[in-house]
């Protein structure tokens, strides 16, 4: 494993080159004002008029049509949301990159999964924060960073990785550590992280918690501070000691009972659909799936985003979020 920080960049690589931020959401946002910041020319490419034109024009950033941002810069850093990026890069960036132009992700999925082919005669690279937008942008303004990962799927110029690292920089991902990967490792790795334990396994295994200490008689209440809030805590622990740390931090009762009950939680039937997860982001199966949901219009998500909005515990959850003051 090899970890690359301040002093392994090459700080005169974008001395004289124009870095467009296409998008400003979250990690749109963050990098774009901390390139900005770090002394980067950074122009931002947006929809003309769209939500975000005067919020990044508030912020002190010059703003551009995609079109003038793609055509302008010598580094396009492509940060809108996966799904609307093979169709974007078409009709307002793909005719306007240069020889010896770089195109740059944060995560490897459409060049990976084959949506987005550009020339062969542009680099192709990747400069990832390990974490949210929000966080790439606090961590920043106090003075450190979140670690990222770096990939090079092509060097056409023979310097890709030196300009990604000192896109890192400019963010702030250097001064916590930035990690080599590939486009695949980490398209692959994201999706699966997501899809198993981040966001799908952890809110169904807190939901079929819940669920399970209501339909037993206990108060709703009481269900949602033992299996959701205080996952927050769990969690900071082991994010911040590991395993063995949270383990040691927590009573003897609850680590003799977390370890002895978890295989029966976790069968060997579960980590069989991860296995089965993990195939179908390989495969491209699920990439293929999403495209079809989007051209569909989302139905499914839309269906699925509602039941989830009628569950309980997001009843309950608001509720007590807002008695302890962490939900306005």
């Amino acid at each position: 494993m090899k970890m690359y920080y301040e002093k392994d960049v090459d700080v005169d690589i974008l001395k004289d080159k124009t870095v467009a931020v296409i998008g400003y959401g979250s990690q749109g946002m963050a990098q774009s004002r901390n390139m900005h910041e770090s002394g980067l020319n950074v122009v931002v490419g947006l929809r003309k008029d769209g939500a975000s034109w005067n919020k990044a024009k508030e912020d002190g950033l010059t703003v551009m049509t995609i079109e003038e941002a793609a055509a302008k810069a010598d580094v396009i850093h492509v940060l809108i949301p996966d799904e609307i990026q093979a169709k974007v890069y078409e009709e307002s960036i793909k005719d306007n990159l240069e020889s010896g132009n770089t195109i740059s992700f944060s995560h490897g999925y459409n060049i990976h999964f084959g949506y987005i082919n550009p020339p062969k005669d542009v680099n192709i690279t990747m400069i990832a924060p390990k974490g949210p937008g929000a966080m790439v942008r606090k961590t920043y303004e106090e003075g450190f960073g979140v670690p990222g990962l770096i990939a090079i799927e092509r060097d056409y110029t023979g310097d890709a990785f030196k300009i990604a690292l000192a896109m890192g920089q400019g963010s702030g991902l250097t001064r916590a550590g930035v990690l080599e990967t590939t486009f695949k490792e980490e398209t692959e790795t994201d999706l699966f992280g997501e899809q198993v334990v981040l966001c799908g396994g952890v809110t169904e295994l807190i939901a079929a918690g819940f669920q399970t200490l209501v339909d037993a008689g206990y108060q709703p209440e009481i269900a949602y501070f033992e299996t959701c809030h205080e996952v927050k805590l769990i969690v900071d622990l082991i994010y911040a000691k590991g395993f063995a740390g949270m383990w040691n931090d927590v009573s003897n009762t609850a680590e003799y009972g977390g370890l002895s009950r978890r295989k029966r939680i976790i069968t060997d039937e579960t980590r069989l659909e991860m296995k089965k997860a993990l195939e179908e982001i390989q495969t491209g199966e699920f990439a293929k799936e999403w495209t079809l949901e989007n051209q569909a219009g989302k139905p499914m998500l839309n269906r699925l985003r509602a039941i989830e909005a009628s569950l309980q515990i997001e009843k309950v959850g608001s509720k007590l979020r807002k008695l302890c003051g962490l939900q306005k």
